[in-house]
């Protein structure tokens, strides 16, 4: 049985890495190393030279970079009024860059709606003008105004700036017919796009009978750029007409990327002289004052104020780094986790929320992308998905929630801190120190992490982190290289090693993976293994899972119908297994999940599939606090459905019902939720998990039950509202914030947190904090 095994995983990697060299050889991807580049044009040119609509779509398809656009000087005697008009002759003097490109739904076709884009400048400022125009304007679809709004259920326009002109890396600037903001780091197309960064920009916006205009002010200050009278840089503007769920840009993007990440596809800007990024010298110091109950049923209630200070300052060293210094770091302000119930062996992930560790973040991520990774890691457990409870992220390295949060997410304080990040050259350097305080057992601690990354290629990179743990007792060091390596736009080769240095561990120290994948319109294909030493204990990183060996397949068709294209835009049968072994080669895990989902075109999401588990348990694990599963080994088959209709309505909804055994019993699991938009001011959603678990030692269900609340008074004031209810915990827990912007950068928070058990209704503890803070930008 065990070779029989065998003999099916090998024979299902072979089918699929057969299938991915013939996807190459069809392509003829094997036979260039890269694209044309061609010689740069104009778009308007480019619209007239590209003949028929088979020889534009041939040019779309080689992706050639033949868009140029020239910046025009902002004149002496005239200035700018940002209100959204765009009535400046300044603005009918720019060039356009118009004829936007469908992505979707109808690749390399005219957009359907036509889109102007204008950029103007003077020494201090870079402006950028946009006309969308639209023939039905009472249709647009306004989601929210909150600060980094959901691009995706909304009429939005963003563009990109590659301002190294490294066809990378780039800023990107979002707005919807609202006036809502919105922005990023990108760096490497897109393999980490931060969009907790926080630039210093102005956005107004107008919607009239014929389009709505957008008018951005962007300071140079807030860019980084090479120094040089002259500037070139890479730009492309992609437009969102949601109630067409249509996306297109000017600088066309492939379906197969459908991002505007991919700057190595964007336009050129031109015509950008005599401008310097300036000292970009930023000083936040912050007031904060705050009044807490304890167990107030409890047999010691006390109460505690607590009045503190700090700061953080930002200074721009050179041109291409930046140094982050912070002191007396606080983050009372940052929103509560989303709970979860852990129904598996392994630890749950949670996200970093908090802003100094994901400003920045990209440069310490490890591996390959699509892992997560970095200081913000990847995608948590749980959720709306297809399979419920899959632990897919193996290892990041570098996990900034194991500074200055305890293992059930309490703060620990943090003295002071900085961080050195940028490039030199070809490398990308990320250096971060950080000085945790004693807690308790928690003894004070150094953390200290080093990141260098080599561009290589056209697209590709090498790259080393170094990070050191110094204590009192149990001090650690953690290596690790990686590599990424991107051919013919559409094949990727992966892999990284890393090993951990700690008194006391010897053996099973050292942590490898590589990887291949592909993917074009029709084919997506993924193969990896990793390897993870059972002594790989890395304490500044998440690894869920030790002493594995994992073999990873991923085969999936993104198929289109034109039978049907009315209504589903794609089809996506996939299969993915993962079969984990212990060090001895003996099967611990294997699964392997049958999907069949649908998108339709109007944004909504149908899944059907089944997700086939087998686990051998040498211990018994707590399941529950009043069941375990036992010893054994345990083959079950879940089935599932999962709906989520289209979010640009008023009203929306998701479900996900599953079924099959489960262990040595049975589950059934709902999970239905609802997003209501009153307006683009109020939006509100609901969701209700339930599991009801039937196994040999017991029986129990579990609720989790989320309300989310949103109301925006403007683009600058906001209040938030969570609150959860947890069985597993017995708890109901809120988090409301209110948060006024009241001036860039410079914000007050009034934030209140309570905790109260489930049933009794018993106050556990609450808290109200107001925290002021204040920018001085130099």
């Amino acid at each position: 049985m065990r070779v029989k095994r065998m003999w099916e995983r090998c024979h299902a990697r072979v089918v699929g890495i057969g299938l991915l060299f013939l996807s190459m050889l069809h392509s003829g991807a094997l036979f260039a190393l890269g694209t044309p580049q061609g010689e740069a044009k104009s778009g308007a040119q480019e619209q007239k030279t590209g003949g028929s609509e088979g020889g534009r779509e041939a040019e779309f398809r080689r992706g050639a970079r033949a868009y140029r656009l020239r910046a025009t000087r902002l004149p002496e005697s005239e200035k700018i009024l940002l209100d959204g008009f765009l009535n400046e002759p300044v603005w009918q003097q720019a060039d356009v860059a118009d004829n936007f490109i469908q992505t979707e739904p109808r690749e390399g076709e005219p957009a359907t709606e036509p889109t102007e884009a204008r950029v103007v400048y003077d020494h201090e400022t870079l402006y950028i003008g946009i006309i969308a125009y639209d023939s039905e304007p009472h249709r647009l679809i306004i989601n929210e105004l909150r600060k980094d709004f959901n691009l995706s259920n909304g009429d939005v326009v963003q563009v990109v700036l590659d301002t190294f002109f490294d066809r990378r890396n780039g800023y990107e600037f979002a707005t919807n017919p609202g006036g809502a903001k919105w922005d990023a780091q990108m760096t490497n197309e897109g393999r980490e796009v931060n969009s907790d960064w926080d630039g210093i920009w102005h956005v107004r916006t107008q919607i009239n009978e014929r389009a709505w205009t957008v008018e951005m002010a962007i300071p140079f200050r807030t860019l980084k750029f090479r120094q040089g009278d002259v500037q070139v840089w890479g730009i492309n503007f992609m437009r969102r007409i949601r109630r067409k769920n249509e996306e297109s840009y000017w600088a066309p993007i492939p379906r197969m990327f459908n991002s505007i990440h991919y700057v190595s596809r964007a336009g050129v800007l031109e015509g950008l002289e005599d401008i310097r990024p300036g000292t970009n010298l930023r000083i936040k110091p912050y007031v904060i004052g705050s009044l807490a109950d304890f167990s107030t049923g409890g047999p010691t209630p006390h109460r505690v104020f607590r009045g503190d200070g700090g700061v953080d300052a930002k200074w721009g060293v050179t041109s291409g780094l930046t140094l982050d210094v912070t002191y007396n770091t606080d983050f009372s302000q940052v929103e509560a986790d989303e709970q979860q119930i852990n129904l598996t062996r392994f630890s749950l992930f949670f996200p970093e929320k908090r802003d100094f560790f994901l400003e920045g973040s990209g440069i310490f991520r490890f591996g390959p992308g699509e892992q997560g990774g970095g200081m913000m890691g990847g995608a948590g457990g749980g959720g709306m998905g297809g399979r419920l409870g899959a632990v897919r992220n193996d290892l990041i390295l570098f996990f900034s929630r194991r500074i200055g949060l305890s293992e059930n997410g309490e703060p620990i304080p943090l003295r002071a801190g900085m961080r050195l990040t940028g490039r030199v050259g070809p490398y990308e350097l990320g250096f971060l120190n950080i000085q945790q305080e004693a807690l308790g057992r928690t003894p004070a601690t150094n953390f200290l992490v080093t990141r260098v990354r080599r561009n290589v290629l056209a697209n590709s990179d090498l790259g080393f982190m170094f990070m050191n743990m110094a204590r009192a007792r149990a001090p650690q060091r953690v290596y690790g290289g990686d590599a990424n390596f991107r051919f013919f736009q559409n094949l990727n080769l992966h892999g990284y090693m890393a090993k951990v240095a700690a008194p006391g561990l010897r053996r099973g120290t050292a942590a490898w993976r590589a990887g291949i994948s592909w993917r074009n319109n029709f084919w997506d294909t993924r193969h990896s293994f990793t390897s993870i030493g059972e002594n790989f204990k890395n304490e500044l990183g998440f690894v869920p899972r030790l002493g594995i060996r994992k073999a990873s397949d991923f085969l999936g068709l993104h198929w289109r119908p034109r039978a049907i294209s009315r209504v589903v835009r794609e089809i996506f049968p996939h299969w993915q297994i993962d079969y984990i072994m212990d060090p001895s080669g003996r099967l611990d895990t294997r699964l392997v999940d049958y999907h069949l989902p649908l998108f339709f075109q109007n944004g909504a999401f149908l899944e059907v599939g089944v997700n086939s588990t087998y686990e051998r348990l040498e211990r018994p694990f707590q399941i529950h606090p009043t069941t375990v599963v036992p010893i054994g080994r345990y083959r079950f088959n879940e089935h599932f459905f999962l709906f989520n209709s289209d979010r640009s309505r008023p009203i929306s909804v998701s479900l996900r019902l599953g079924a099959g055994p489960f262990y040595d019993g049975y589950r059934q699991s709902y999970s239905g939720g609802a997003n209501v938009r009153a307006s683009y001011r109020f939006n509100m959603s609901f969701t209700h998990t339930r599991n009801n678990i039937r196994l040999s030692t017991g029986q129990f269900h579990t609720d989790l039950l989320t309300l989310r609340a949103a109301y925006s008074f403007s683009t600058s004031i906001f209040l938030n509202a969570l609150i959860q209810y947890n069985s597993v915990a017995r708890s109901w827990s809120s988090n409301i914030r209110f948060n006024i912007i009241h001036r860039p950068l410079s914000d007050l928070f009034i934030v209140y947190n309570e905790r109260r058990e489930s049933g009794t209704g018993r106050l556990l503890d609450r808290a109200l904090l107001v925290k002021f803070t204040y920018l001085f930008n130099f």
